[in-house]
Parts: C-alpha cells; sequence; structure tokens
C-alpha cells in the first residue's frame, strides 16, 4: 500500500442517487481529471462544469462538476479530485471503466483514503475511529460522540497521558547517560509522584461503566420471562411491527431476536429470549441457555411474570432479578385475583408457599402493570425504561474511551506504570515507562504499528 500510487473509489453509496461522487487521491489525480474532460488549466477549490468522457474511446460518459483539493490542503494531505456525476448505475459504471483505464490508476481498499489522511498527519489514529464512528452513526448522541472524538476532544486526554510518561521517562534516562551522577532520592520521589498522578488520570477514565463503548454499540435490554409471559408480543409493540411470533403454544421463541431503538438519542438493543422452564428438548434446551448468557450480559432486564396467573411468580425468572432489573406484570386485562386495581399490595404468598412477596424483583409500588393488548400500563413502561437508559449513561463528563481497544491498551499502561514504582534499577524503571509510552501512543498512533492500523481501517467503507 504506497502513497505514491493514485487511488480512486466511489465516496457515495453505490446504487441508484442523484448525484454520486467519485474521488481520486495521490500525485496522478489531477492529470487523471485532464484525461476524463477537456479542462487544462484548473483553479483549486473551484467548481468546473464539465462533460466526462471515456478517456480512449472519448465517449460521452455524463456532465457534472469537478474539484480539484492540491496537497496538502485536502482531506488525505494528497492531490484529490472529486467527479460529481449523476448517480444511475450507467453513469457509475461507464465512469469506474473509464477511470481504470487510466494508466497509474487504481482502486482504492477499505478505509485507504483515511488511513493516507493519518499518514500525512491529517488526524490521528483516534480521530480517524470518530471519523468511521461518524458514518455509522444512527442516533444524536451516538453522533455527538463521534463529532467530539473526530474534533480531536478525546486525543487531547491521551496525548497528556503521552506526555507525562515521556517527560518522566527523559528525566529517568538522563541519570542513565551520566552514570557517575548519582539520582537524588528527593528527585525519585518527585517523578514518582508525577507516575502516580498519571495513574489516578487512567483510573478515572476507566471507572465510567463502559459508558462510550455502551454509546458507540448499543446498551442491551433483554426481556426475560416464563413461556407465555409476553415477552414476544411485547417485543413486537415496542418495534411497531411483527418481529417475533406470537403463539398460544409455550416455547415458539428459540433464539435471541434483536431490534435497534433509539431511546432518546441513546442507542439500545432489545432482545426477545426463550422463555424459561425446564425442557427435555434440545432446541429450547440451547434457546434458555443463550436467554440466560444473555441475561447475564444485559444492562438492563425486563423481567415478565404472567398476569393470567397473578399473584404466582416462576422461580426462575425471580432467580434473575437484580438491580438492572423493571419488574413487569403483563396481561394485566386478565387479573381476576385484584378486581380493585393494581396497586394494592400481593398477598404474602402464593398458595404453595413457594414464593414470598419478598423475593420479587422490586417492591410492590414499582411493578408495572401492562396490557399489550389493551395498550394499559404501556405509556409508564415505556418511561420507566427511559429513564433507566438515560441514568445508565449519566456521569459528570463525557467518557474518554469509546473502544475496548482503548480500554485494553489503558489498562497495559497502567499495569507498566504500576511496575514502575517498584524498587527498581533505573534501566528496568525506565523499560516499564517505556512500554507504558507504547501502550498509550498506540491508541492515537503515534507509533507506527501496521497490524493495528490493518484491523482497523479495514473497518472503512470503500471510498473512506
Amino acid at each position: 500500500m504506497s502513497s505514491a500510487e493514485t487511488i480512486y473509489a466511489l465516496a457515495t453509496p453505490p446504487g441508484k442517487s442523484g448525484v454520486a461522487v467519485l474521488r481520486l487521491s495521490g500525485p496522478r489525480a489531477l492529470a487523471a481529471l485532464k484525461s476524463l474532460s477537456s479542462l487544462q488549466a484548473v483553479t483549486p477549490r473551484h467548481a468546473y462544469v464539465v462533460t466526462f468522457r471515456h478517456p480512449q474511446t472519448q465517449e460521452v460518459i455524463d456532465k457534472g462538476l469537478a474539484l480539484y483539493f492540491p496537497a496538502p490542503r485536502s482531506f488525505t494531505g494528497e492531490d484529490v479530485v472529486e467527479c460529481h456525476m449523476h448517480g444511475s448505475l450507467a453513469v457509475i459504471s461507464e465512469m469506474l471503466a473509464g477511470v481504470s483505464a487510466i494508466e497509474g490508476l487504481r482502486s482504492a481498499e477499505p478505509g485507504e483514503f483515511t488511513r493516507r489522511a493519518f499518514i500525512q498527519g491529517k488526524m490521528d489514529l483516534i480521530e480517524a475511529e470518530g471519523l468511521a464512528d461518524l458514518i455509522e452513526a444512527e442516533t444524536s448522541r451516538q453522533k455527538s460522540q463521534a463529532l467530539r472524538q473526530m474534533q480531536g476532544n478525546l486525543s487531547g486526554f491521551y496525548e497528556r497521558l503521552r506526555s507525562g510518561i515521556i517527560g518522566a521517562l527523559a528525566h529517568l534516562e538522563a541519570y542513565i547517560d551520566f552514570p557517575d551522577e548519582e539520582i537524588p532520592e528527593s528527585v525519585l520521589a518527585a517523578l514518582d509522584k508525577d507516575i502516580e498522578a498519571l495513574q489516578v488520570d487512567i483510573q478515572a477514565a476507566l471507572q465510567d461503566r463502559q459508558r462510550g463503548e455502551r454509546l458507540r454499540d448499543g446498551i442491551s435490554v433483554v426481556i426475560l420471562g416464563a413461556p407465555n409471559a409476553g415477552k414476544s408480543s411485547l417485543l413486537n409493540l415496542v418495534a411497531r411491527r411483527e418481529v417475533a411470533i406470537v403463539s398460544h403454544k409455550a416455547g415458539t421463541t428459540r433464539d435471541a431476536i434483536e431490534i435497534h431503538l433509539d431511546i432518546h438519542g441513546f442507542p439500545v438493543i432489545m432482545v426477545d429470549t426463550a422463555g424459561l422452564r425446564d425442557s427435555d428438548e434440545d432446541i429450547e434446551v440451547e434457546g434458555i441457555r443463550r436467554a440466560l448468557a444473555r441475561a447475564q450480559s444485559a444492562d438492563i432486564k425486563l423481567v415478565l411474570f404472567d398476569g393470567a396467573g397473578w399473584p404466582h411468580r416462576d422461580s426462575a425468572s425471580l432467580a434473575l432479578c437484580d438491580a438492572q432489573t423493571l419488574t413487569i406484570v403483563t396481561k394485566s386485562d386478565l387479573i381476576a385475583s385484584n378486581p380493585a386495581g393494581h396497586e394494592t399490595a400481593a398477598p404474602d404468598s402464593h398458595p404453595d408457599g413457594q414464593y414470598p412477596a419478598q423475593s420479587l424483583c422490586a417492591s410492590q409500588d414499582n411493578i408495572l402493570f401492562i396490557s399489550v393488548k389493551t395498550g394499559e400500563g404501556m405509556d409508564r413502561l415505556l418511561a420507566a425504561l427511559e429513564e433507566r437508559v438515560i441514568g445508565f449513561f449519566s456521569g459528570e463528563s463525557a467518557p474518554l474511551i469509546t473502544r475496548a481497544r482503548h480500554r485494553a491498551l489503558l489498562l497495559d499502561a497502567l499495569k507498566y506504570l504500576n511496575k514502575s514504582l517498584a524498587p527498581l534499577p533505573l534501566e528496568l524503571k525506565c523499560e516499564e515507562l517505556r512500554q507504558a509510552t507504547q501502550a498509550v501512543g498506540k491508541i492515537t498512533g503515534k507509533i507506527q504499528v501496521d497490524d493495528v492500523l490493518d484491523v482497523i481501517f479495514r473497518s472503512f467503507c470503500i471510498g473512506k
């Protein structure tokens, strides 16, 4: 992958559109534009109305706009050309055929334009990831986080960490270079204090309940309960479409079914799961295993109890209740044992004595009674869910970690800083600080690690 090559790709999605944009980057970008049109003298950043022609046959392809951005004042830091044309499949196909016929040009690989921008110093690695997240953003909060990252708001924190570690390392290496000078204890103590301050900053960033990663990937809300408790009906109502099969026959849901929601700008993944019960059927057993696995990783759990049998509560669902749980009694229109309403206290126990009231997921006042059939209680449920989602993302400041990669590298840096505080020879202390510097540097790309770059930029779309 050489920046001496000139690359091209559509910067707009494939398929029919009003306008399609072809982007070229590299030393032959301007020459390619001249081959595709009659332009000779080109003013930078000026839009020209041109007739695009096949460079060999001179057959007219389309009439559109062309712009030229010379290096280094371009997205990639190289010479960049943009060709704006009509977005028909025929025009796009002929334009790509014409560009491919020009010697010295090749089709871009995924993320190659952004990778070149990184190599040319137009953005650091964490800003490049922010750009990728901005393109993928589906909610307003995701967009805001990605924009902050792309604009360098997170980079400053990591650069301050890296500079602080390098400063401590430089002081120690100065004494290694002059072995006749014994390092004073007061200097070592001051350096250790600086390192401890860096540790505090890293630990504060790590103690964010993974809000950044959740905002990027989506918060997990898992619906759990016994068969026929109304899980699939609830999912369909929230989704406003037939996502899951609803049947009076128990055990029809065998696998996890997901929908993606936007709640107050936050991304939410709501999951319907298999009904919890004892079963000898292999497929249903596997579905229940997956439901329990989802419950373990859920950020919020909606535990459903069948109102048709209220106040009976199954032990499998009760066992999943914790602080992350919203307790819901479904089919409130069928509750015959509570004709006066749903606000009165539940009986102390089921007649068989197995389900005491104190084993409920929440106090009686916090139980939500709903009916998918009549719509009763749905407003209260959605309001409670929104409150939980907003509460999950609440914090004094915006998170500084948005990917698992960042978190893992910060944990590595913290580990090396911890080691550097041990009573070690200066050479070994310096090595631990050097490793910490490299760990933080990998986050922003201050050190070149090809395999890390490949993993990141491979996730970009073609043309970005």
